[in-house]
């Protein structure tokens, strides 16, 4: 009797098993859409995000996602035509025209970043050891995460006489929202043109990119969604005083697709420049232009963050599985002992989404 109860339970478990183990493979590889409305819905549970957009590019195919609501309780949706602030994901656009510059010649890596500025500062090296392009694209310079001033151009210059250098350029990785503006600077100096009109000519442009922009206009102000705290208050939109290195441009799901297939493209010079790898950091990334370096699953991803009041999103690419995504939301928090930030939230989003779809 004991032994045929047994015997029932464990024919239960293993058909358990099979139907679960059929489901799971019928989940992962045969329905692109139902992976991502699974995960999506699962990220939404959170009541303090009220929305989600995801654009996929994947070995061919492009699709984008929008879950949620712009405004808690408006039933609004975002579309493909819903702007969002990239936030930090701006330095990539600033990395790859560096990239574009050393290849035209018009920078070198190893240059003493004094060279081009606008002023003598002394302060700007640690033991006589100089400050390179390549520290300033690295965060190894030894700038502080941000400017004393930035209130505008003027006032950024004057402030960085303040800055002190503590540790020798190259050596050590601190994030740093100063580097990447001195960076725009002296892409704008050396091509003579400024630096905002250098990403449109260079990279927006050529993959029509339409919609992709650091100003925007009456029309493209009501495309701009709304961003919120965790606490559902309207956050107020970025403004940035300086060149843009650093955060600035705004863009849609439609024009992601199309930046993922620009850095899918290792055949475009300044694409695969951009991807060098220079610095292995702290952490468990390395750095090259502006891109964090990490390997997920045995294979390399380019990929970076972008976080500002009210707005997060992370951008991603595989090149061995020509595979990209991009994750936005219009909810920003950091997280607790308890629970996970909004930033870790759509990180683990991307990875569920690419994991099973590859």
């Amino acid at each position: 009797m004991i032994r045929n109860i047994q015997k029932t339970i464990l024919l239960g478990f293993v058909t358990f098993l099979i139907i679960s183990c059929n489901g799971n493979k019928s989940f992962k590889k045969n329905n692109p859409e139902k992976i991502v409305e699974h995960f999506a819905t699962d990220f939404l549970d959170d009541d303090r995000i009220h929305s989600v957009s995801i654009a996929i590019y994947n070995k061919g195919k492009e699709a984008t996602y929008h879950f949620g609501e712009q405004n808690p309780n408006k039933k609004n949706p975002p579309t493909d035509t819903t702007l969002y602030e990239l936030a930090s994901v701006t330095k990539t656009f600033t990395g790859t025209m560096a990239a574009k510059a050393v290849l035209d010649g018009k920078i070198s890596l190893d240059d003493d970043i004094r060279t081009y500025l606008p002023e003598a500062y002394p302060n700007f090296e640690y033991d006589g050891e100089i400050i390179t392009i390549k520290d300033l694209l690295t965060h190894t310079g030894g700038f502080p995460n941000f400017p004393p001033t930035d209130e505008s151009k003027k006032a950024f210059w004057t402030g960085l006489h303040e800055v002190e250098i503590s540790s020798k350029p190259g050596t050590e990785f601190h994030y740093s929202n100063t580097a990447p503006e001195i960076t725009a600077y002296i892409l704008e100096k050396t091509y003579g043109v400024p630096y905002q009109k250098l990403i449109h000519q260079y990279i927006l442009e050529p993959n029509k990119m339409t919609n992709t922009k650091f100003v925007l206009n009456t029309n493209d102000q009501n495309l701009l969604i709304q961003g919120y705290n965790g606490e559902k208050e309207p956050q107020a939109h970025y403004q940035n005083n300086l060149w843009g290195g650093i955060s600035g441009i705004h863009s849609n799901t439609k024009d992601l697709i199309k930046y993922i297939k620009y850095h899918l493209n290792d055949s475009i010079p300044e694409v695969r420049e951009s991807h060098k790898n220079f610095f292995k950091t702290q952490y468990d990334f390395d750095i090259g232009y502006h891109w964090n370096i990490v390997e997920i699953e045995n294979e390399v991803c380019y990929r970076h963050h972008g976080g500002i009041w009210g707005m997060q999103n992370w951008f991603m690419i595989f090149p061995e599985s020509n595979i990209g995504i991009a994750v936005l939301s219009n909810a920003s928090f950091e997280g607790t002992v308890l629970s996970k930030g909004i930033d870790d939230k759509l990180e683990e989003l991307a990875l569920n989404i690419i994991k099973r779809i590859k």
